[in-house]
């Protein structure tokens, strides 16, 4: 009798796709993770804008431009990257999702990356909805550098989902991870200018915010609204973001 054997196939594109939209499905059910990333910058938005549209910088470019929408936008990927993403993965390793995942043909690393899929449009439709506010409510004018914008903001999303990875990795359960990403989100927020801008902050710690994800987006953004040259180093500083959150990331993270 001939043996018949029979090969284990790799889930392809469609299992990626229904594990997406079984996740989209999770996210839309925690009513607080999808307000508050895109109600708390909405808050801040409408709550600054008034005064902030009629504050010319230059060149026809005012506070709302440069300061106002980029802290919101900056403020959108990173409650979603810090916050809300680790929680979802700090949920399925406490429940044992990874763990049951590691024993099927399914990778628990499909997990990570549909829930990323599913932050990423989070994300987009967050800054989508903050735009679309600031430019038909209050006059926000359009980006001079809209390229520029585009590729900052998808930088600086992926340096706020690395340090978020981090928190994945070394939170226990979904409430501390959820503490451990808000900790770091108001540190990293508080030094990058969202409460009262870089100039409330004493020299040496606007100097470091300046430098850290939060602050470095917040300017890289401006600048490119501005159409002005980006500072190199500010996207040197989110560039290293990426590389160490990984690479801390997958050397901490624990599937069980």
């Amino acid at each position: 009798m001939n043996a018949i054997t029979v090969r284990a196939h790799r889930p392809g594109i469609r299992s990626l796709s229904i594990l997406t939209l079984c996740e989209a499905k999770m996210v839309a059910r925690d009513t607080a993770g999808l307000v508050v990333p895109l109600g708390l910058p909405l808050l801040i938005l409408v709550s600054s804008a008034t005064g902030a549209g009629g504050q010319e910088i230059s060149d026809g470019l005012t506070a709302l431009d440069l300061f106002v929408i980029p802290l919101v936008l900056t403020m959108v990927m990173a409650t979603i990257g810090i916050v809300n993403m680790p929680s979802f993965l700090a949920m399925y390793r406490r429940t044992g999702i990874l763990r049951r995942l590691a024993v099927t043909p399914a990778s628990p690393a499909m997990v990570l990356l549909a829930q990323i899929i599913v932050s990423v449009a989070q994300a987009l439709l967050g800054i989508g909805l903050a735009l679309a506010v600031a430019m038909l409510f209050f006059d926000a004018g359009m980006p001079r550098d809209v390229v520029g914008v585009i590729g900052v903001a998808a930088l600086a999303m992926a340096a706020m989902y690395s340090v978020g990875l981090i928190v994945a990795a070394v939170a226990p359960t979904p409430n501390s991870a959820v503490a451990i990403g808000l900790i770091l989100f108001f540190a990293l927020g508080a030094l990058g200018g969202m409460f009262g801008g870089p100039g409330s902050l004493p020299e040496p710690l606007a100097e470091i915010g300046a430098w850290l994800p939060f602050g470095a987006s917040v300017d890289a953004i401006a600048a490119a609204w501005a159409g002005a040259a980006i500072e190199a180093g500010h996207l040197v500083s989110l560039g290293i973001t990426v590389v160490v959150g990984v690479t801390v990331a997958g050397l901490l993270f624990r599937w069980e």
